[in-house]
């Protein structure tokens, strides 16, 4: 399996919102969530009007997410652009 070197990135996160934190901002919806594994912003992703997990990416640079979703392990590196079925927990 590849490993990028973002994965240093990953902190120990509280989300921050139930839902994606702009939509809910905005009266916007998602259809699915994205949580950002460095500092909990919860965000909408791409297949959603606004793209909000993508748009906190250029923002901030936070390069690892992980699905927010129920049941879902699987986290994505937007700077390497890879895919990873489970992500290592965070080293706290």
């Amino acid at each position: 399996m590849q490993r990028c070197e973002h994965l240093e990135e990953i902190k120990p996160v509280t989300p921050s919102a139930e839902g994606c934190e702009d939509c809910l901002k905005i009266g916007g919806r998602w259809v699915h969530l994205r949580l950002c594994e460095t500092c909990g912003h919860v965000g909408c992703c791409d297949s959603s009007p606004n793209r909000h997990a993508t748009k906190h990416y250029h923002a901030t640079r936070h390069p690892i997410i992980k699905s927010f979703e129920k049941g879902e392990d699987w986290g994505y590196c937007y700077v390497d652009d890879l895919f990873y079925e489970t992500l290592p927990e965070a080293e706290s």
